[in-house]
């Protein structure tokens, strides 16, 4: 693939909605890879994409103009002393799974995550799941623990596990992180560049 004009990763807007749903809604219906059970509305996914932005990266991988995948940061807990910490999450449509989207997805957010200065990241899985396992491992993830049966999703007690890898340094006296919108705006960064880090990962049909 690589970086040709029929791949791209960009920043998602409150209109990728509808793309996202298509995508997450089966993870929803059939599996216990997230234990929301409920696929969340347009609208709700649409809310979600606005106001993750204000403080972390939502970004869409489209192929041919259509959303194939798509990954975001999140906080980890609420308390400031956790600010320099995030949750992932990807989710890719079946038919572009084993293509590098979600590593090329990951990528981009790791650089755009270290620009605004987070230290660490954080993935929480369920578990068995030896794909998603392979991937954080290829990915440089470290397994941190695992929870079990602490949740009862798709008729069944599931394990879960986290995850972590580092991706900055963490000084004495770290400074506040900037909030994703405010690297929007700054115009002495080439976000665009930064966005679009992982798609020589991405290798779709």
């Amino acid at each position: 693939m690589g970086t040709a004009s029929s791949t791209r990763i960009r920043v998602a807007e409150p209109a990728d909605a509808a793309a996202a749903r298509e995508i997450y809604a089966p993870f929803c219906r059939s599996t216990a890879v997230t234990f929301e059970e409920t696929p969340p509305t347009e609208s709700e996914l649409a809310d979600r994409i606005e106001s993750t932005l204000e403080t972390y990266p939502w970004l869409v991988c489209e192929h041919d103009g259509q959303a194939v995948g798509y990954a975001y940061a999140s906080s980890l807990r609420k308390r400031r002393a956790y600010q320099w910490v995030a949750e992932l999450s990807v989710y890719v449509a079946d038919d572009a799974r084993g293509s590098g989207v979600g590593r090329g997805l990951y990528e981009s957010l790791f650089a755009i995550l270290e620009r605004q200065g987070i230290c660490d990241v954080y993935a929480v899985t369920t578990v068995p799941n030896p794909e998603t396992v392979a991937f954080h491992e290829r990915l440089g993830f470290d397994r941190l623990v695992d929870f079990p049966a602490i949740g009862y999703s798709d008729d069944d007690w599931r394990d879960v596990a986290w995850w972590r890898r580092s991706i900055g340094e963490k000084s004495a006296d770290p400074e506040p992180i900037t909030p994703f919108v405010d690297l929007q705006s700054t115009v002495d960064t080439d976000l665009e560049s930064v966005v679009r880090t992982g798609e020589d990962a991405i290798e779709v049909a």
